[in-house]
């Protein structure tokens, strides 16, 4: 069984979260540069099995793509490119920052540790995972 890999994609840095083989528990796995993302996503799909990607699906309250698409859209495209056999499932983002934000400061973390945006990337990637893979668990259950 192949894990599946969430993608919070930004113009600097991206947040990568997996899940284990079966699906159940999403875990932060890294944040990388975006320029480095296919390098790390090469090595990483050389060791591990990934059957499904699932990328932050930026939207504004009204339910339209936010600006934050316009840089997405090539990389969507690119993803398709490089790994045609893997599906892409786009998956609504909408306040996984300030979510992982929040878990942070309930969690006790210091501002210094708050303020680390390449960790809020990655919680944000586990925050999608993790929604992503209770959606199914929901759909699958009725």
């Amino acid at each position: 069984m192949g894990r599946i890999l969430a993608i919070d994609y930004g113009k600097k840095r991206v947040g990568l979260a997996v899940s284990d083989s079966c699906k159940i528990i999403a875990t932060g796995l890294k944040t990388v540069l975006s320029q480095e993302l296919f390098k790390f996503l090469q090595e990483y799909i050389s060791h591990e099995k990934v059957e499904l990607f699932v990328v932050g699906y930026p939207k504004q309250m009204n339910n339209k793509d936010s600006e934050n698409m316009t840089y997405i859209k090539p990389f969507l495209t690119a993803l398709k490119r490089k790994y045609p056999e893997i599906p892409i499932v786009m998956y609504d983002e909408r306040f996984t920052s300030a979510i992982a934000h929040q878990a942070l400061i309930e969690g006790g973390a210091k501002k210094k540790i708050r303020q680390d945006k390449a960790l809020i990337d990655t919680m944000s990637a586990t925050i999608i995972l993790t929604s992503y893979m209770e959606q199914q668990r929901n759909l699958n259950c009725k």
